[in-house]
């Protein structure tokens, strides 16, 4: 068993969207011989980019896992998003990894959305891989690509590939670490060759700078290599393995996946260099108590297992797939979810290999397996059949933009939220929320691209149809001034009539006090029991201001005197006179509309923070000081909600993609007059139509 998980390796592809990490699987798939046509991205006949979304937008939404085997090692590689809207579903998957192979464009070099997933490899001490995409592309530059990944991902990359020929007439690679070369034919087999005479100064360089770079991670070797003593290649290869295992640094492979050349060294690479479940080691878990708790690769030990990604299919049911921490499981069998504290029952272990899933009849440490139709299993969840232990899980990346969703059809709100309450067991990027004020839906994600492709796959998983519209602003009512007003209900009609009659005093309460009300009556002019009718019919009131009907907020009342009527009083007629007396005050107090302000926290390398800064004094924004983060700047303000609605698409032009932020909800404030009266018309014009 030690042995079958020794030759296991599992692998999550990361990197930027466009990169070719599809690409890449595919070749690998095809290299191995698990599908014997070689599909295409822009065919959209892949075996990893295969739900419809993905056919038509030509990018991975999702991750996708498949299996090969290579020199009876069995890989199995997860192909994760990289695109920006997406890349929350490449955060949840990695730590399910031993190790990632970070896909980099060999023109563009390393990208913001590269730099997100290698933190997150970082964040789990994966060890990581650079493999250097599209060789064969028109100023394609391994050193300039390997500088730049050391620079921006903040990690020593070390060459071991250098490509023989550029541009379309790229057509092998030279293994520094063998000295050998491999030429490529048109099928993608490489052929061993002499290295050309022209790279030769420059394969010696490569060769001097590996040696000098190994021999600095082992006192031993770098005493010899010091006093001019030649390194064996037993001793290198043993030094470069224990270095990618302690992520000490990121060997720089190249090639490029369309043309098949260089996979077969990467397979090699993969099998003889990366890690296997029992390299990776213990995971860490939280005990009852909190503690730390080591949870080893063993075979032996109790099944402990950690649920990593979900799939929602509204015929096979709820796909769950998790990694073997430790322990082994058969075919069918129980456990419990620790984090929901409930027993579940599977009937059926699944091997995922692309769209298909294969019954197998038992899975060991490290193995990533599925099982369907778990009650309540979700994304994040720890499942066991021992002691109490939980697994971390990765947190969802913040949202950056949200939208008001509705059905398109009258009357289907119940199946509108039932489809989306199922989608996001699927997505962990999504939120979604009920918004009182202003009676909408509000569903947020990482982009209007998101959110666009969450809507398709409701449409086509559930057959639900919806819209989506910029939400309202939850504006809020106050006031400014003190005022003394009489609140008085009397009805006469045959027998009992109704009367009610109360004073009130309406003042500003502080910023964020909500609501207040005091109780002055002296004397028993109004009675103990009308006093609570009084406070509803105030409360009930100011949930409609009387500037653009907007619930008011931060405002005190004191009731102080009042009359009644033996008879004809009751907690209704004083409801009304408190709901008189109120709508009275609000009209005499000078009411004013506050708006939400958000607290924006932006993330950007230093060149940008000039025009980040002038774009939030655009949009009445305040800046309330910055921050250094490695080499970005993080700058953190105060904006109104209504300025930053779309700030997404904004932020990514301005940066070119590099600039991230959060947002969150700070206080209300003020709008100023002169913008506050266009709003208000504006509003009211809106419930007119």
């Amino acid at each position: 068993m030690t042995e079958q998980i020794a030759k296991m390796r599992n692998i999550a592809l990361a990197g930027h969207g466009g990169a070719g990490k599809t690409s890449l699987a595919e070749s690998m798939l095809f290299k191995a011989g698990v599908i014997n046509r070689f599909g295409r991205v822009e065919e959209g006949n892949t075996a990893m980019d295969f739900q419809p979304e993905e056919v038509r937008k030509q990018q991975s939404v999702s991750s996708s896992f498949h299996k090969y085997t290579w020199k009876k090692h069995d890989v199995l590689i997860m192909d994760t998003p990289g695109d920006q809207n997406f890349v929350s579903a490449a955060v949840t998957c990695i730590p399910g990894a031993d190790s990632a192979i970070l896909v980099i464009d060999g023109v563009d070099g390393p990208s913001a959305m590269t730099e997100v997933v290698s933190s997150c490899v970082d964040k789990y001490n994966l060890p990581s891989v650079i493999f250097i995409n599209k060789m064969d592309k028109e100023r394609a530059n391994v050193q300039a690509v390997a500088e730049a990944c050391e620079k921006n991902l903040k990690k020593k990359a070390i060459i071991v590939q250098l490509p023989i020929g550029s541009d379309s007439n790229f057509k092998g690679i030279v293994d520094i670490l063998s000295g050998k070369a491999y030429t490529y034919g048109s099928d993608g087999k490489g052929q061993l060759s002499e290295i050309p005479s022209d790279m030769a100064d420059e394969v010696e360089a490569a060769r001097s700078s590996f040696v000098e770079n190994i021999a600095e991670l082992d006192d031993t070797l770098l005493e010899k290599y010091l006093e001019g003593e030649s390194l064996s290649e037993e001793e290198l290869i043993k030094t470069f393995r224990k270095g990618i295992l302690a992520c000490e640094f990121s060997p720089v492979l190249c090639g490029s996946a369309t043309k098949l050349i260089g996979i077969d060294l990467l397979f090699d690479f993969i099998n003889n260099a990366l890690p296997s479940p029992l390299d990776r080691g213990a995971w860490i878990a939280k005990g009852k108590k909190g503690e730390d708790v080591e949870i080893a690769p063993d075979p032996n030990a109790p099944f402990c297992g950690f649920v990593f990604n979900t799939i929602v299919d509204p015929y096979a049911g709820r796909l769950s797939i998790f990694r073997v921490i430790s322990g082994k499981l058969g075919k069918e069998g129980n456990f419990i979810n620790i984090n929901k504290d409930a027993k579940e029952r599977y009937t059926q272990l699944l091997e995922i290999l692309g769209k298909e899933q294969k019954p197998i009849t038992e899975a060991l440490p490290g193995a990533i397996v599925a099982v369907a139709k778990l009650k309540e299993t979700f994304t994040g969840d720890t499942i066991s059949n021992d002691k109490y232990i939980t697994f971390e899980a990765p947190e969802p990346m913040p949202p950056v933009i949200s939208f008001a969703v509705s059905s398109k059809n009258k009357g289907e709100d119940d199946k509108v939220h039932g489809a989306l309450k199922k989608i996001m067991e699927e997505d962990t990027g999504l939120q979604l929320k009920r918004e009182i004020e202003t009676n909408e839906t509000i569903l947020s994600g990482r982009g209007l691209v998101h959110i666009e492709t969450t809507i398709e796959k409701i449409k086509r998983k559930f057959n639900v149809d919806m819209e989506i519209s910029t939400p309202k602003v939850p504006y809020r009512e106050t006031f400014k001034k003190k005022v003394r007003v009489q609140g008085r209900h009397k009805k006469q009609s045959g027998g009992h009539g109704q009367f009610g009659d109360c004073w009130i005093v309406l003042e500003p309460g502080p910023k964020s006090s909500g609501f207040e009300f005091i109780d002055k009556i002296v004397g028993g002019s109004i009675p103990k029991t009308y006093i609570p009718a009084v406070e509803k019919g105030v409360v009930e009131a100011s949930q409609k201001g009387i500037l653009a009907g907007f619930p008011c907020v931060d405002f005190k009342v004191t009731v102080d005197d009042g009359s009644y009527h033996s008879v004809d009083s009751s907690e209704m007629a004083f409801k009304m006179a408190g709901s008189i007396a109120f709508k009275k005050a609000a009209e005499q107090a000078g009411a004013t509309l506050l708006e939400p302000i958000m607290k924006i926290s932006i993330v950007v390398p230093e060149e940008f923070t000039g025009d980040i800064m002038g774009d939030l004094n655009s949009r009445r924004g305040r800046v309330l000081g910055m921050d250094t983060e490695g080499s970005k700047q993080v700058i953190n303000a105060h904006v109104p909600m209504a300025e930053i609605l779309r700030y997404a698409p904004d932020i990514r032009s301005m940066t070119g993609g590099r600039g991230t932020f959060t947002l969150e909800f700070d206080h209300y404030d003020e709008v100023p007059g002169d913008l506050a009266a266009k709003v208000i018309e504006k509003i009211k014009a809106e419930r007119e139509e």
